[in-house]
């Protein structure tokens, strides 16, 4: 799953283009819950990407349907690119 989010400078004392944008991709990879804690061991169940179960903005939003856990154990990738519209 990965999520968009498009915020604009506006904390930095140079002057931003207008037209510039900074967007941050976040993606969220394999699961790294260790099921195996309680007995002292480590083992985690091979879900390899955060599916979410229901709809942008829904509680089911932040479940994995491969796996059912949270989406805070998955591993985050987040990816950070400049966006110029000069003409």
């Amino acid at each position: 799953m990965k999520k968009r989010q498009i915020r604009k400078d506006m904390g930095s004392s140079k002057l931003v283009d207008p037209s510039t944008c900074v967007t941050r991709i976040v993606r969220y990879a394999e699961c790294q819950k260790n099921h195996a804690a309680s007995m002292g061991g480590y083992a985690v169940d091979g879900c390899r990407e955060f599916m979410a179960r229901g709809g942008e903005g829904t509680p089911a939003a932040l479940v994995c349907a491969a796996c059912g856990c949270h989406r805070s154990f998955h591993r985050r990738d987040e990816q950070l690119e400049v966006v110029s519209e000069s003409f």
